[in-house]
């Protein structure tokens, strides 16, 4: 594939039938908006959430929707729609259009064309959270990844039913940050997955939460997101991912291996377990302190006044990494999140734990690191620091493997 700038893009849009299509109009229109050029396909189940009118007013072109139409089959219509994109996008990509595409079923027009066409294709996952967490789910986006399908989301969060977690679809201003993204690939340059072919990366990613009675906790805002983020990359780079996370709203990222933790105790033991490897990034916000005793009963307001916390650290997996007697990863990665001095605290955090690089965010008031979908960060090392623009946390965390990848090979 030729790199192409989204301005001179040409996207077919499979739009597929569940409440987010509404969402769908607003990514052609932004779409519009930066240029690129929209084919919409309706499947039929589409057409009861939003009319073709809709997606045809915004997208400029008629709307395609029939796979038996003898205007347009009579030119084999599947064939040209599938092969004269720059790249195919299904949002929303439902349950059960991921099954037909894993099975690799032709019975309507979007699915023949998803069939039979030659370039890359881009999903955006759109259902409900058992949907999106059933085995079936699970298997279909394993092998729709092995098949090189790439994937935008899905979100975390309260949807349409009335459920909470992780299947809503992602936002229109991600989905345009991942089509840019895969536009950006050419044929020329090392594709993606042989960037870390063979490397073995262990993430940490989330909060940890430390218990101080059997409802009640320590904890921090951290929503995973960044980590999640890097994790996905790294598999997507032909990397063998272990992502460690702390409590999260987020799906499991296909491809990884995960491990689910709840404190800093067993975030340690889990990272010394995935050792060796040839990268640490440590993105989880592990809490400093754990309570020194923890009650077995809930304890009850009233009785005796406030309780008196004893608090002692946390280990700092971190530095306990970056400073190992035995072979270390090549390059182990940290991050700071701070409210204020961000790169003097960045920089002495270098210092201070011995990584190779420390990746500086503000979580000053304001801010949307925590929680939200953007981030600015800077990167710090021994060569200085570099600033890096205000981006998708899915952009901040490719931007980062990339830079991993040219460190490895440089140890190497």
């Amino acid at each position: 594939m030729t790199a192409v700038p989204l301005a001179a893009a040409r996207i077919l849009l499979v739009i597929g039938g569940g409440i987010a299509a509404y969402k769908s109009l607003e990514l052609i229109r932004r779409l519009r908006d930066r240029g690129a050029a929209v084919q919409v396909v309706m499947t039929d189940s589409a057409r009861q959430f939003i009319t073709p009118l809709s997606a045809a007013t915004l997208s400029g072109q008629p709307v395609r929707d029939a796979l038996f139409n003898l205007t347009d089959e009579s030119l084999i219509g599947h064939i040209e729609l599938s092969r004269s994109a720059d790249l195919v996008v299904v949002a929303p990509a439902t349950a059960n259009l991921l099954a037909r595409m894993a099975g690799g079923l032709a019975d309507d027009l979007a699915t023949t064309l998803l069939l039979a066409t030659d370039k890359p294709v881009l999903v955006a996952p759109a259902m409900n959270v058992r949907m999106w967490l059933h085995p079936a789910t699970q298997r279909n986006i394993e092998r729709l990844g092995a098949d090189g399908v790439a994937f935008a989301g899905p979100d975390e969060g309260p949807m349409a039913c009335g459920e909470f977690g992780p299947g809503r679809m992602a936002e229109p201003a991600a989905i345009v940050d991942a089509i840019e993204r895969a536009l950006s690939k050419t044929a020329d340059s090392p594709e993606r997955p042989s960037l870390l072919a063979g490397r073995r990366v262990i993430v940490t990613s989330g909060p940890t939460y430390e218990p101080i009675d059997p409802v009640r906790f320590i904890g921090n805002r951290s929503s995973g997101r960044q980590g999640h983020a890097i994790a996905q990359s790294a598999v997507g780079a032909g990397a063998n991912v272990i992502l460690v996370t702390g409590p999260v709203a987020l799906p499991d990222p296909p491809g990884a291996t995960v491990v689910h933790v709840e404190t800093a105790l067993e975030m340690q033991a889990a990272v010394a377990a995935a050792l060796p490897a040839d990268a640490f990034i440590a993105a989880a916000a592990v809490a400093d302190w754990r309570v020194e005793r923890v009650d077995n009963e809930k304890i009850k307001k009233g009785e005796g006044g406030a309780p008196t916390l004893r608090l002692v650290e946390n280990p700092d997996i971190l530095a306990e990494v970056a400073k190992m007697n035995k072979p270390r990863p090549a390059v182990v990665i940290g991050f700071a999140a701070e409210t204020n001095h961000l790169v003097d605290n960045a920089k002495s955090k270098l210092l201070r734990k011995g990584c190779d690089f420390i990746i500086g965010n503000s979580v000053a008031s304001g801010t949307t690191t925590f929680g939200g979908e953007t981030n600015e960060v800077l990167l710090i090392g021994a060569e200085g620091v570099e600033r890096w623009p205000s981006m998708s946390k899915a952009a901040v965390a490719d931007r980062l493997v990339a830079k991993l990848a040219v460190e490895l090979a440089k140890r190497s």
